[in-house]
């Protein structure tokens, strides 16, 4: 393997988030090389578990990984000078606080830039910075709500549902990645940081994509289509002889070939099915006579001969089968990490592949013990073993 320095390497980052989204975009900073420091309130051991479930847990494991962690109470006037003294040389800060609390405790944007003009402080809330409902509490559900997935989300007349992922926690730390990275560059030409920001309403109404399209240009409202393509057909999941698998037979030549292979090359010809505006219109009938079809023959069976024909299909797996799957095995999704604790244990690996600067094949750094960094981090700024001690004794750290 390569032992080519990754993207991020020498860029720091001060990990000040909580929850979900924020810590999705530093790990997708830490992941590519950068050094990433996560600040946490110090935890009396007997008062439980903080923030972000079991640190042990796997959900902990696989968000915070390739981080270093100090404790540190920014509360405190020796808190906030050791905070201020590692943002001072820092490249990026992301945070996740409501905009009360981040100037309360002076960790906002302007007090930052007053000592490190060239950061980058990326933020990341439930509406948005400013505007009617900035202030309120945003979790990944009101956002899924509020932003109209869970209206497209789920069988026909069900009534909402919630995608079985945080996708507007998950999707907003992506974009605050991007945005972060586009500070970046921006900063190699102009010298000086800025704010990005964003929020889980934003992300989510992006992710609508062209549900949202159909609205803004045509006046579409979309509603819940379950497992059917809510434009095309015949595309989504079929049960077969036994199990259900997702074909994608909507397209001229694609559903063709899918007569082809079924043997029903007959409904080319069929007034109801003859383009795919009637296939639209008429989507009901189609899919009756498509589920009689492929409930005929094993799922395996559709699977090779709608290959074999160019025909997207696949399986329905559960996470289990997913990770036993071949292809998965083979693109390497799934990365060790040697955690001192609990072992060797894998976790949910990049799906961005560089060639010149290909990942590391197991993760650099496991996920952290609370406050496991503190000591190093302190004695990098100065700080001698005396003082360190003190300030434990204090509760700053």
């Amino acid at each position: 393997m390569s032992e080519s320095k990754l993207p991020l390497d020498g860029i720091r980052v001060l990990d000040l988030t909580h929850a979900r989204a924020g810590p999705t975009a530093v790990r997708q900073l830490a992941d590519w090389g950068a050094d990433a420091i996560k600040i946490e309130i110090p935890v009396d051991k007997d008062s439980g578990q903080g923030l972000g479930g079991a640190r042990h847990g796997p959900d902990f494991l696989n968000l915070h990984r390739n981080k270093r962690a100090i404790s540190l109470n920014l509360k405190t006037t020796e808190g906030l000078e050791i905070f201020m003294a590692l943002a001072k040389d820092a490249d990026i800060i992301v945070e996740n606080f409501r905009m009360e609390v981040k100037h309360r405790l002076g960790i906002d944007y302007e007090s930052v830039k007053a000592i490190n003009p060239r950061i980058i402080y990326g933020s990341i809330s439930g509406f948005g910075q400013t505007g009617p409902i900035s202030k309120r509490a945003g979790v990944d559900q009101i956002a899924q709500g509020m932003g109209g997935l869970m209206s497209i989300t789920g069988l026909p007349g069900q009534g909402p549902v919630r995608v079985g992922i945080p996708i507007a926690d998950l999707t907003a730390g992506m974009y605050l990645a991007q945005g972060i990275l586009l500070a970046l560059i921006e900063r190699g030409q102009s010298g000086m940081g800025q704010w990005v920001h964003t929020s889980l309403l934003e992300a989510q109404i992006s992710m609508l994509d062209f549900q949202a399209a159909r609205w803004l240009i045509d006046g579409d409202v979309p509603g819940q289509a379950g497992n059917d393509h809510p434009t095309n057909i015949p595309m989504g999941a079929f049960k077969t002889l036994d199990g259900a698998v997702n074909i994608a037979a909507s397209g001229g030549r694609l559903w063709i070939r899918f007569l082809e292979v079924a043997g029903a090359e007959e409904l080319a010809e069929h007034p109801d099915f003859e383009t795919a505006q009637l296939r639209s219109a008429n989507r009901a009938q189609l899919n009756k006579i498509v589920g009689e079809i492929m409930a005929k023959r094993t799922s395996q069976d559709w699977i090779e001969s709608l290959s074999d024909a160019g025909v997207p299909c696949g399986p329905i797996n559960a996470i289990d089968q997913t990770f036993a799957e071949p292809q998965v095995q083979h693109l390497g999704i799934a990365t060790p990490m040697q955690h001192p604790i609990k072992g060797e244990v894998m976790v949910v690996g990049q799906p961005v592949n560089l060639e010149r600067t290909p990942q590391p094949e197991e993760i650099r750094l496991p996920t952290p013990e609370a406050g496991g960094n503190t000591d190093e981090v302190l004695a990098d700024l100065g700080y001698d073993q005396a003082q360190i001690d003190a300030l434990r004794s204090k509760g700053v750290i």
